[in-house]
């Protein structure tokens, strides 16, 4: 049996160990890939303090993986030795609940994710089922293409999804390992692109990744600020405050949109009288299907759009972890294989 090193948690808020295991076999529909790059996610936490319902220990995270089929499973079609591929946070569906009969893979009642259903990406090889695996373009890294598979995905297809067309003022509220991306994406997609941070200082970045205006949420009033701009089509949510969620509401165009994907603990309160005279809505969205993620690599790849990112040996996962958790890391971690 073939052996590889894998970062492991042995127990619920346990360190994340590097550790020697069997190279996993691809049962029917799986195939193994051979990582060559792994993301990590604040979502990541939900393994480590095993925080996810049902979590069985001990267990590999990693839900942003970019790697090389290895091998093939019985009754796989289509996907060949060599390939190369990523999983993202959506890693395979049942195909029989009502939201799959429906086609809302995305939703399934019994939805798996790398990492918490199965050993995900901190780890030399992983196994994974067809319905999880993207192509990724072969003018991609893998270490960009790996937070784009989470990241990447969630803000690309909200934005795409949205209702905005070429033109509309969308603004982005954070600039941070989601929203960063989400400036790139919409300035891509040809809308007026607004960000919104705290501080001046976040401004050189926000216009070097492409957007129009940028507001300071310290000094400026943002409902204002995008009002005077003709109101916002859509604001895409990706800071973790519902207070700052809520300070945006009243920049809101006719018709206009609220995304949230940001998770916050925090309400986000809306003001009736405007959300019913302005037809205005509130809506989150829930990452994409592996087809999702492979239109988000190949719009990436066909656009320049890459994360900014920081690389880390297999080895070092835990600092890694450590790193990204604390919010000081510019702006998405990566593993490399």
């Amino acid at each position: 049996m073939r052996k590889m090193k894998a970062v492991q948690v042995s127990e619920a808020g346990g360190p994340l160990e590097v550790v020697e295991k069997d190279v996993p076999e691809p049962g029917p529909g799986h195939v193994l890939i051979k990582v060559q790059a792994c993301g990590i996610c604040h979502s990541d936490s939900l393994t480590k303090e095993g925080q996810w319902p049902g979590l069985q220990f001990p267990r590999v995270p990693g839900h942003e993986i970019a790697g090389v089929i290895d091998a093939i499973g019985p009754d796989v079609e289509e996907w060949k030795v060599g390939q190369r591929v990523g999983v993202g946070w959506h890693g395979g569906h049942c195909g029989h609940c009502e939201h799959c009969r429906r086609g809302d893979f995305v939703l399934c009642k019994t939805a798996l994710v790398p990492g918490i259903s199965y050993d995900g990406g901190y780890a030399e090889y992983v196994a994974a089922p067809v319905q999880a695996l993207a192509r990724i373009p072969e003018d991609l890294s893998d270490v960009d293409a790996a937070p784009l598979l989470c990241a990447g995905i969630t803000t690309f297809n909200a934005l795409r999804n949205s209702g905005a067309r070429a033109g509309d003022v969308v603004a982005i509220l954070g600039i941070g390992g989601l929203g960063h991306l989400g400036v790139q994406f919409a300035k891509k997609m040809g809308f007026h692109t607004v960000a919104i941070a705290r501080g001046k200082d976040k401004e050189p970045l926000a216009k070097e990744l492409g957007a129009h205006r940028y507001i300071d949420s310290s000094s400026e009033n943002v409902a204002e600020a995008l009002t005077a701009l003709g109101g916002a089509k859509v604001i895409l949510a990706t800071a973790t405050s519902g207070k700052a969620m809520s300070a945006t509401l009243g920049g809101l165009g006719l018709n206009g949109k609220l995304i949230m994907v940001g998770i916050s603990q925090e309400p986000v309160e809306v003001p009736i009288a405007q959300f019913i005279m302005g037809r205005h809505s509130v809506q989150g969205w829930p990452s994409g299907t592996s087809a999702d993620s492979e239109d988000t690599l190949a719009f990436s790849a066909l656009s320049g759009i890459k994360p900014m990112i920081e690389e880390f040996p297999l080895a070092r996962a835990a600092e890694a972890y450590d790193r990204m958790m604390s919010g000081a890391a510019r702006f998405r971690v990566v593993l490399k294989t």
